[in-house]
């Protein structure tokens, strides 16, 4: 009885050698300091245009900061003043920003001036997006241009990976979200070599980037929430019901996002589109209130806080009227990222799930209300993950979020994204 040879088994990974690594160290040291720098400097800029805005000038005039007024008046503003940089500004201050991502091809360096003072203006506007999305583009086309420049022997693409993830190190406050989102990336590509040594530069500028933008006094997605004790089945089944419900809440703002972004199209000059745009957002504002203004960390930290200061229909509100007004701003031109509003309407739906089931904690409420939003609106699932996990900074938590994300996700995978094609389809 013969018997045949077993198929030879892939062959064996090769680790790279530490010497063709060690040499990525400065390089990815000097991205990742620079790219928080950026975020920094420009986060501190819209922050103190924000006081003047909203208190210094308010004051002065007699008028209520937060009134429905000035909020109108403000948000209006914000949009004629945006909408004159992306029309007169080189570049057009950026392509559309419902058609960009996280992870984009490196813009042309004439751009990036009109699109941070885009960025700053609506930071300090009050339309709900974040900066992620303008802050990664501009330290990808500078790493871009530097790496060509000075290291033109180096591959472009390393630069594009050094910048983004030492500014998602960054805006995460840890080089942990970093590694997750290039993770993802990279499989999907043929790598060379292990794992962790593809990692190895991108950790090392997401390391130093989170680290620079903890020196510097800026704030985290920490919310010091109560840690979450020993988990009961309640603690289940709520994780389960509240992610996949908000998951569902995300996936209306999908659906309706083509929709309303071609209606903006209609308008075709931005010195009009913005400007409406920023009508309906202050009107948004007036019907949710302050905290569905701006970028949404500062106000989830506040809603965090004091869970129990506002009734369910309240928070319902707030969560409806956020991802709506983030629908809205990105599709009217406003140049954003869509991240941070939607971690504070997932927290807002959570916070709604504990004031009406009072034995629900206010933290896995809140965690699993972000989980969902985020997959929905974001389709990546470890940055989801992490993102509602480390609001928290529970172990206990992990494994219920990881449990509740795999119906949510069933609900959301295959379909539409919360990003369109440039003939304004959606992208799955």
């Amino acid at each position: 009885m013969t018997h045949e040879a077993a198929p030879p088994g892939p062959a064996p990974t090769r680790a790279t050698p530490a010497r063709t690594l060690l040499p990525l160290f400065l390089p990815a040291v000097a991205v990742g300091a620079v790219s928080s720098l950026l975020y920094v400097g420009v986060s501190k800029l819209a922050d103190q245009l924000k006081d003047v805005l909203w208190t210094d000038l308010p004051d002065a005039l007699g008028i209520g900061g937060y009134s429905s007024l000035w909020m109108i008046v403000m948000l209006t503003g914000t949009g004629i003043l945006v909408g004159l940089v992306v029309w007169k500004a080189p570049g057009h201050a950026g392509p559309d920003p419902a058609t960009v991502g996280l992870q984009e091809e490196p813009m042309a360096p004439f751009i990036l001036p009109g699109l941070l003072v885009a960025t700053a203006l609506m930071l300090a506007g009050g339309p709900s997006l974040g900066p992620e999305n303008p802050i990664i583009a501009t330290n990808v086309a500078l790493a871009f241009w530097a790496g060509r420049r000075f290291a033109p022997a180096a591959p472009g693409a390393l630069w594009v990976m050094l910048a983004q993830a030492g500014t998602i190190g960054a805006l995460f406050g840890t080089p942990i979200a970093a590694a997750l989102v290039i993770s993802e990336a990279l499989a999907g590509r043929q790598m060379k070599g292990l794992l962790w040594d593809n990692l190895f530069a991108p950790l090392t500028a997401a390391s130093v980037g989170s680290m620079t933008t903890a020196l510097l006094g800026h704030a985290s997605f920490d919310l010091d929430l109560p840690p979450l004790g020993s988990p009961g089945w309640a603690d289940v089944l709520s994780a389960l019901v509240i992610a996949s419900a908000a998951a569902v809440l995300g996936m209306a703002a999908v659906y309706v996002f083509p929709y309303i972004h071609k209606a903006f199209s209609l308008l075709r000059h931005p010195m009009i589109a913005l400007p409406v745009g920023g009508l309906v957002l202050g009107l948004l504002g007036c019907l949710g209130g302050p905290l569905t203004l701006f970028k949404g960390l500062d106000e989830v930290a506040e809603i965090a806080r004091h869970p129990d200061d506002y009734s369910a229909g309240r928070y319902a509100l707030m969560a409806v009227v956020k991802l709506v007004a983030l629908v809205v701003a990105t599709s009217c031109g406003f140049r954003g990222g869509r991240i941070f509003p939607a971690v504070f309407a997932g927290a807002s739906f959570g916070l709604c799930a504990h004031a009406l089931v009072s034995s629900v904690p206010a933290s896995l409420g809140l965690a699993a209300g972000v989980l969902g939003v985020l997959l929905a609106t974001t389709r990546q699932g470890w940055v989801s993950l992490f993102t509602a996990a480390v609001l928290v900074s529970s172990p206990t938590i992990i494994a219920l979020l990881c449990i509740a994300s795999l119906p949510a996700w069933l609900l959301v995978t295959g379909r539409s994204q919360l990003q369109l094609r440039d003939d304004g389809s959606s992208v799955r």
